[in-house]
């Protein structure tokens, strides 16, 4: 059933139907009812467009993804995060809209969302230090929200991160006290702030522990499975390996286990690998053991969280912008154990 045929039905004009479904105050609260009753008893929803159209809003909110990430979007951290925002769009009555576009034209692509009213707000992914999309936004005037932080950005905005410091400087803490003494670091792209912020945790606590930073124990990369393989099958190779690997993806960290394996090694025995997100929904870390032990946090939360805050801003759009920082839980799994014994 579309709008002209309830309205036909009820007895009333298309304005006041849809105006009665979309809460404007001059609609009686008895006309309201009976409009929305019949909506339940007839199954009719109104398109998106025209609720839109009824209030002056896209009903929609924008996520650009530039070529350079386009990797994102077949990872299911990515995709983790995507469904729980889905999850908050939809019951709010909103839509998402994917762009992946060139680099170099994704500023002409927010100024076109904002001129084109095509959303009512974005969210800003994988954020760099200094990052030039946040400055860009605020001054085009259109709402946004970041799943994560920019160090060196002084405008506010809004933000929900995980505290990712203090997760790698903990999780280090943690295979010290097990008696490591050479741990690895494999770490995202260096010039994304959460991969500073975890670099940063775990020289933090290496040193606390009087040990020295050895950079030739520290890589950074895209966190694939390929390179989580290549970057431990190198360490191993080499005189004074590491006893332990700190990880930043269960992608990654997958690649590190392969790598321990076909070496001849035991993981868990010979060498322990920590890794950090482990609570995604198409890989699962094992059942009631973990099989790695991780830093624990959900991205499908961290979507909900993040879309809620956006949806929030773009409603009330005088308050100033919200920000959450967010706990990671260390879950002991069969990937770590004492270090192993000299002989």
């Amino acid at each position: 059933m579309n709008l002209k045929e309830l309205s036909q039905n009820l007895g009333l004009s298309q304005t006041t139907v849809s105006r009665a479904l979309n809460g404007y105050p001059e609609v009686s609260p008895a006309t309201r009812a009976r409009v929305e009753e019949a909506a339940r008893a007839f199954n009719y929803r109104p398109s998106t467009r025209a609720k839109g159209l009824a209030t002056g809003q896209a009903l929609a909110i924008g996520h650009v993804i530039p070529m350079s990430s386009k990797h994102e979007m077949v990872n299911p951290i990515f995709g983790d995060f995507i469904a729980g925002a889905g999850e908050t769009y939809a019951r709010h009555g909103y839509e998402m809209i994917l762009s992946i576009v060139d680099d170099k034209n994704e500023t002409s692509v927010y100024q076109g969302l904002k001129s084109r009213r095509a959303v009512d707000g974005v969210i800003v992914h994988g954020p760099r230090m200094n990052d030039t999309r946040i400055p860009l936004l605020a001054k085009l005037g259109l709402p946004f929200a970041v799943h994560g932080r920019a160090s060196g950005c002084t405008v506010p905005y809004a933000w929900l991160d995980v505290n990712n410091r203090s997760a790698f400087e903990r999780a280090t803490k943690y295979l010290y006290d097990l008696g490591h003494r050479r741990i690895a670091l494999l770490n995202g792209l260096e010039d994304m702030d959460f991969a500073h912020r975890r670099r940063d945790g775990y020289m933090s606590a290496l040193t606390a522990q009087g040990l020295s930073v050895d950079t030739s124990l520290m890589r950074s990369g895209e966190m694939t499975e390929l390179s989580g393989y290549g970057a431990t099958r190198e360490m191993l190779a080499r005189p004074g390996a590491p006893t332990a690997i700190l990880c930043s993806s269960l992608i990654s960290a997958l690649g590190v286990r392969r790598a321990i394996e076909e070496k001849g090694l035991v993981m868990g025995k010979d060498v322990s690998v920590i890794t950090h997100d482990d609570v995604l929904s198409y890989l699962k870390n094992g059942e009631e053991v973990p099989i790695f032990t991780a830093t624990r946090s959900s991205v499908r939360d961290a979507g909900r969280k993040l879309a809620e805050m956006l949806l929030q801003a773009i409603a009330n759009p005088e308050a100033a912008p919200c920000s959450e920082l967010l706990e990671a839980e260390l879950i002991v799994g069969a990937s770590t154990g004492p270090a192993p014994r000299k002989d």
